[in-house]
């Protein structure tokens, strides 16, 4: 939030977060939203429950404070990944919030690589889904030398779309990890499809969780031949034994964006490297305040 409003060279309104004593969230908008556009910056991470309720209730806050228009700026969205009916009497999450966020008074939604951007058609509301990937490219170009020798690799079918994007715009080869699991959150059996021989492997995907899949996706790939793996993620949620994992893998680097904030994490597990997508985020935010088209991020990162 620090570094968007630095760019937008404004200060991020004072607010008061607190929790009675039977944990019910409190919020406390400390100056005049009248007439204003508000943007409330908020991420789904760590606690995701209680930021959820926390950007609901400021939401709400500002609407009866007859705010003029209110954007909710979600950079990693909530519950993203339960976004259809997979098995029997599962809950689509996904779709939820997307009401929630609606019923308490959101006028739009900026938020960064969905896990599936049919999430967008949950809204009756606008809804700007950024990428991450021009910064991406940026950080492949300037950090992998030999870049232009490389494989993009999706570790499983849902990210081929994002992988193949990312491998035309640097015109090198893609391939494909063919993964089934058994339980939620464990892999069985991988294939690969596509060659990696003597090459440098990328792995791109939107979200590093437990990190398993890609820490199994990278032994694949130093079996199959792969002179060295990295790993490239939007969200670096690193949750339970994640980064023992990461330490222990064959993985160079993993670098994510910082949609989710990764000081402490960092300090940790020195592969993680971070990619600051706050500019890309700032400038939709000014473009959208001032009603430009916002397609141009979709493919360059704003100076």
């Amino acid at each position: 939030a620090q570094r968007i409003a630095q760019r937008l060279g404004t200060e991020p309104s004072k607010v008061v977060l607190k929790k009675f004593a039977n944990q019910e969230t409190c919020v406390e908008i400390g100056e005049s939203v009248r007439g204003e556009d508000v943007y409330i910056l908020q991420s789904g991470c760590g606690e995701v429950n209680d930021h959820l309720m926390e950007l609901l209730i400021m939401i709400h806050a500002c609407k009866i404070a007859s705010a003029e228009r209110v954007t909710a700026v979600i950079p990693c969205y909530p519950y993203a990944r339960q976004d259809k009916k997979d098995k029997s009497r599962a809950p689509i999450s996904a779709k939820l919030v997307a009401n929630m966020l609606s019923v308490a008074g959101a006028d739009h939604i900026i938020t960064m690589d969905l896990h599936a951007s049919q999430i967008q058609g949950f809204f009756d509301i606008p809804v700007d889904n950024l990428y991450a990937e021009p910064a991406v490219l940026k950080w492949i170009k300037e950090n992998i030398q030999n870049w232009r020798d490389c494989t993009i690799v999706s570790p499983d079918a849902g990210g081929a779309k994002r992988v193949v994007s990312i491998a035309d715009r640097l015109n090198v080869n893609f391939a494909l990890i063919h993964k089934e699991r058994a339980i939620a959150n464990e892999v069985e059996r991988m294939t690969l499809v596509g060659d990696v021989t003597n090459r440098t492997a990328i792995i791109v995907d939107d979200m590093a969780d437990t990190c398993g899949t890609v820490v199994k996706a990278a032994e694949k790939l130093r079996e199959a031949g792969a002179k060295c793996v990295y790993a490239v993620m939007t969200h670096g949620v690193f949750s339970g034994p994640a980064l023992n994992r990461l330490m222990e893998s064959c993985i160079e680097a993993i670098v994510v964006s910082n949609t989710i904030p990764q000081h402490e994490k960092i300090a940790r597990c020195p592969k993680i490297q971070v990619v600051d997508v706050s500019s890309i985020i700032g400038e939709s935010i000014r473009r959208t305040h001032n009603g430009e088209s916002v397609s141009y991020l979709f493919g360059n990162v704003p100076l």
